[in-house]
């Protein structure tokens, strides 16, 4: 993938500028996302918001992505593309946005319900993929490596009986929205340990966690990644710097 590059005390500035845009773009797609919308309304509400900021939204046009968001419902993993279709109760969204701005990206996903959850076990879903997170980055830190992430996230779904996306990871985000290294939700005794963690990496961690089981499938529209099973899915992500105590989190 390339080299891992180490961001500067005012790179990480502006990276922060980039991070509390797509946080607040996030919060108001939850807020404003309502049974009998339009996906495609909630991009239009989320572009508007990213460019009101002077930003721009990374993913409009990424290797020829055409919306702002990546909006994935239910059984859908990620890279879902809004369109006309209406959002119904119970429905389990999840909104992935990026943002750049002064030449630098943020990154974040939340998964939220239409209305409520419309069971438990949904619900609980969502509140394990967020822990999956936060577990995960208890571990970014300064002499670790990638492989101490993946593990904490692995292990927390697996403990709550839910497995863990393989086809799909996290990565190094900077100038570029993706960079070198992949941060992997999972583990294999193949890939090592992965490149140690060292104060300035920017790293954006991302879970995806299904009900079901592991394996997925891209659709017929070339992007948009769904369960093979047609369990839920749930995917959050923040984007992290580490440093030489508790990482800083830029999407919170």
């Amino acid at each position: 993938m390339g080299r891992i590059t180490i961001k500067s005390h005012g790179e990480i500035e502006k990276m922060r500028l980039a991070g509390r845009i797509v946080r607040d773009v996030l919060a108001l797609c939850e807020a404003s996302a309502k049974e009998g919308m339009m996906g495609q309304e909630l991009d239009d509400i989320a572009r508007r918001y990213i460019v009101a900021q002077g930003a721009a939204p990374s993913f409009l046009n990424y290797e020829g992505f055409p919306k702002s968001i990546c909006l994935s419902v239910n059984s859908q993993v990620v890279h879902g593309i809004p369109g006309k279709t209406r959002f119904k109760r119970g429905d389990l969204v999840s909104v992935d946005v990026g943002a750049v701005i002064n030449g630098y990206h943020g990154d974040a996903a939340r998964s939220f319900f239409i209305g409520g959850a419309p069971n438990e076990e949904a619900a609980r879903l969502v509140r394990v993929t967020k822990e999956c997170f936060f577990e995960g980055v208890k571990r970014a830190v300064a002499g670790n490596h990638v492989a101490d992430i993946a593990s904490a996230i692995e292990n927390h779904a697996h403990r709550n009986g839910f497995s863990v996306v393989e086809k799909l990871v996290g990565h190094g985000i900077g100038r570029a929205m993706h960079e070198p290294p992949e941060v992997p939700n999972f583990t294999h005794p193949l890939m090592g340990k992965g490149p140690k963690l060292i104060p300035g990496m920017a790293l954006a961690i991302e879970p995806m966690i299904n009900a079901g089981g592991l394996d997925v499938e891209v659709g017929a529209n070339g992007w948009t990644v769904s369960t093979v099973d047609g369990s839920l899915s749930a995917h959050y992500e923040n984007t992290i710097v580490v440093t030489d105590g508790e990482p800083i989190i830029l999407t919170l």
